[in-house]
């Protein structure tokens, strides 16, 4: 009878090591490293393609300023940014790109600014300002330009970019980096151009990223780090006490088994 307890606490015990080790294999082993199959022996080096340079969309805010050799125009042009109270101060609304792609300007009317870069813009403008007055000189920036990394990282939030140029490695940086719990291997970038929303998986264990239409963000891009599955199972209110439970279980059996076997 001493035996056929003995033998059952030992059946329970061996039983409660495997659902520890169960559960503690079901989380599987992560690949945390960015770019892990780029191998560092290698000189060859993709080329990247474009320059990361954000276009103007419908709907942004545009601060644009000109300088000219005309002191009356440079009134004229400083006061054409309205400006509204916020939070007790007076900031510039800017320019806002309507739903025809277009600006209005002084002088000029309305001007088409959708789908070129900053830099494109302002030379337009300044090509079409020298018919009115002596040597403008444009500079240009966007106001709204806000990237979101949410999910798995250490500091979730909206970034305000102030260079109008930011990658996703930045992106992530800003955001404290991703948690251990992060998928590298499954980051979602949710981008928005003229009320048409895609959704895009990239893979941040592979230096394909590097080359990928998406390494370098737009404005208004949501960056989504999913979390694995090991996050699900420790936030688990039922899974965070089967450690406890198993615990307790396995040394129950180890007091018993040393009590019947004296």
């Amino acid at each position: 009878m001493k035996q056929i307890l003995t033998l059952k606490i030992k059946h329970h015990l061996l039983l409660s090591l495997i659902i520890m080790i169960w559960f503690s294999a079901c989380s599987g082993r992560r690949n945390l490293v960015y770019f892990s199959d780029l191998d560092l022996n290698s000189h060859k080096w993709k080329n990247i393609t474009g320059n990361g340079e954000p276009v103007i969309l419908k709907n942004d805010v545009l601060s644009i300023s000109v300088n000219t050799s005309s002191s009356e125009s440079n009134v004229i042009f400083a006061s054409a940014q309205s400006a509204e109270m916020v939070n007790g101060v007076y900031e510039r609304q800017g320019y806002r790109v309507n739903n025809e792609g277009n600006i209005k300007f002084p002088f000029l009317g309305e001007v088409n600014m959708e789908g070129l870069t900053l830099s494109q813009a302002q030379s337009q403008l300044e090509r079409q300002l020298i018919n009115y007055t002596k040597n403008p000189i444009v500079n240009m920036k966007f106001m709204n330009f806000r990237v979101t990394v949410i999910g798995e990282v250490n500091h979730p939030s909206t970034f305000l970019v102030a260079n109008e140029k930011i990658n996703l490695l930045e992106a992530l940086g800003l955001a404290g980096d991703m948690t251990a719990y992060g998928k590298r291997e499954n980051v979602l970038l949710i981008r928005e151009v003229n009320n048409v929303r895609t959704m895009n998986r990239i893979n941040l264990n592979s230096q394909d990223v590097l080359n990928s239409p998406y390494f370098y963000l737009r404005q208004n891009d949501v960056v989504y780090v999913e979390p694995d599955k090991a996050k699900s199972y420790e936030v688990s209110k039922s899974n965070k006490m089967m450690p406890l439970v198993i615990a307790g279980i396995s040394a129950i059996a180890i007091f018993a088994a040393t009590l019947i076997n004296r």
